[in-house]
């Protein structure tokens, strides 16, 4: 994959995860509450929070990528579970 090629899809991944955190009230209202994140985040604002911790994990992939690192960062989580 080309430079250009990894910042282009992080952009577009930083964009949309950007989009889970900021609207993540609207993402809650449209395709309603779940039922995991219901039970294991009620404390702490259940489904808006999931919304939010996804789309955290998404904005932080992607600058994996546009780095070059989403490799060896899998490869160093995968070790843990040998």
């Amino acid at each position: 994959m080309t430079i250009l090629e990894r910042i282009v899809i992080g952009l577009i991944g930083a964009g949309i995860g950007y989009l889970l955190v900021r609207y993540s009230n609207w993402f809650y209202y449209n395709f309603g509450p779940m039922g995991f994140a219901e039970k294991y985040f009620r404390i702490f604002g259940g489904s808006r929070l999931f919304f939010k911790l996804i789309g955290i994990l998404v904005i932080f992939f992607s600058f994996l990528i546009i780095a070059g690192l989403s490799g060896r960062f899998l490869l160093f989580v995968a070790s843990f579970f040998r």
